[in-house]
């Protein structure tokens, strides 16, 4: 009975995979990705969208090569298309580690022949945005944790400055 559901399953996601293909000339829809070709509103050209699928906005915006009528576009291919997920695809993993960086900071500080790890962690939240400071030894074992201003500045000083203070809460 169980084989028989999991068959269910895999053939309707099987199903949903082939619906979500699309090949035309200017909309291109497969991999997780909808490659759209659009009139470029800056000039006579014409650029291409390429949306991850859930994603109401493009990850990436391109020019795109005109026909050789010169007034319409190249269509569509699934080499241009593979080159243009590949290149979207890089632009978001470096969007993601970007906000990463910004979001979590790390600092190490040697205290009293002891290194100690500092990090900073901030929570996007609307009703309460805050950080997380927080203090470990070189095994892991968390020293201490205090909620701080998202717009704490962590650096060696301030990661100083808070060991220093016996890891007292900051104003």
């Amino acid at each position: 009975m169980n084989t028989h559901a999991s068959t269910t399953d895999s053939e309707s996601e099987d199903s949903a995979q082939e619906a979500a293909v699309i090949h035309e000339p200017r909309l291109w829809a497969q991999k997780g990705w909808t490659a759209r070709v659009v009139k470029n509103e800056d000039d006579d050209g014409w650029a291409v969208e390429m949306t991850p699928d859930g994603q109401a906005e493009p990850a990436l915006i391109g020019p795109w090569t005109m026909g050789r009528d010169k007034k319409n576009p190249k269509p569509l291919d699934i080499n241009a298309f593979n080159t243009l997920v590949k290149t979207a695809s890089e632009v978001v993993r470096r969007h993601e580690q970007h906000l990463e960086a910004t979001l979590h900071k790390k600092v190490t500080v040697t205290n009293n022949n002891q290194q100690i790890l500092v990090a900073l962690d901030i929570i996007l939240d609307e009703d309460d945005p805050h950080a997380l400071l927080s203090a470990s030894d070189i095994d892991g074992t968390e020293l201490a944790q205090i909620k701080v201003k998202p717009d704490f500045k962590l650096n060696s000083n301030s990661a100083h400055a808070w060991i220093d203070n016996e890891y007292a809460k900051l104003k």
